[in-house]
């Protein structure tokens, strides 16, 4: 198994990755993450990755220390407001094993992948990692009384 993550990021990731901008309010972000059902998205602005925001900065955002603030204006704050700048990023050529140190290490659900002036290539994610690793992995270790699903059952 261990050869299964010498692979690159390149072949993993998700190239095609939906991006905000850093002027979408907070408000338009939550009815994305509703309709997408995703936990983060990179903030691209001119083709650069210029950071990223979870739903976790979203909530947060309601629940600031500034009691001035009403819901009213948390929807209309920016991402660019409450996005994280300082982003953990891999380039496509980084191996598997390492984007899941890193993953594993600060708990990230996914990283960005970039090239060498900070564009946006994709992003790569557990999940992405999971299915690649199922893809490439035989599968004759279920016992033979196992749901045709996969699924064990707890009595």
């Amino acid at each position: 198994m261990h050869e299964l993550l010498e692979d690159t990021v390149q072949h993993t990731m998700t190239s095609r990755a939906r991006t905000v901008a850093p002027e979408m309010t907070v408000g338009e972000l939550l009815h994305l993450f509703s309709a997408e059902q995703r936990d983060a998205y990179p903030v691209v602005s001119n083709e650069i990755l210029v950071g990223i925001v979870s739903s976790s900065d979203a909530l947060k955002a309601f629940v600031s220390n500034d009691v001035s603030l009403r819901d009213h204006d948390v929807i209309e704050t920016t991402v660019g407001a409450i996005m994280t700048c300082h982003v953990m990023t891999v380039e496509s050529a980084t191996s598997l094993r390492h984007a899941l140190q890193l993953m594993a290490a600060y708990r990230f659900k996914t990283l960005p992948v970039v090239d060498g002036k900070n564009h946006l290539k994709g992003m790569i994610s557990r999940n992405d990692i999971v299915r690649t690793l199922a893809r490439r992995t035989p599968c004759d270790t279920l016992p033979s009384n196992a749901p045709a699903a996969g699924y064990y059952s707890i009595a």
